[in-house]
């Protein structure tokens, strides 16, 4: 699983270093699809995919511009999620990976 992780990992950063010199929508179809797709994400059910897309999609400008989400946002957005973890039926598991996720948008 590290394995595939690190993979993941490649591929958000080349998504990442790309983002400028594609237009906003083909960036946002790129990270949906990557997403949706990943080894890292299957663990997650579509409830939760769906979750750290919300997240993501908040952010989408900014992750789009080169400036990633801000350390301070990353808590705000973990912190809700912690507080709603029941409503949304969330594990410890899965929030600890949806927090890993997201981190490697950060600024």
């Amino acid at each position: 699983m590290r394995f595939a992780f690190y993979i993941f990992i490649m591929d958000i950063q080349e998504l990442l270093a790309t983002a400028k010199e594609q237009t906003f929508d083909r960036f946002a179809q790129k990270l949906n699809s990557l997403v949706r797709e990943d080894y890292k994400f299957r663990n997650l059910d579509e409830a939760n995919r769906e979750i750290v897309l919300a997240i993501i999609k908040k952010h989408l400008g900014d992750i789009h511009n080169g400036q990633g989400i801000s350390s301070v946002v990353l808590e705000r957005e973990s912190y809700k999620l912690y507080q709603d973890r029941l409503k949304l039926k969330l594990t410890e598991e899965d929030l600890k990976d949806i927090k890993e996720i997201l981190r490697l948008f950060k600024k």
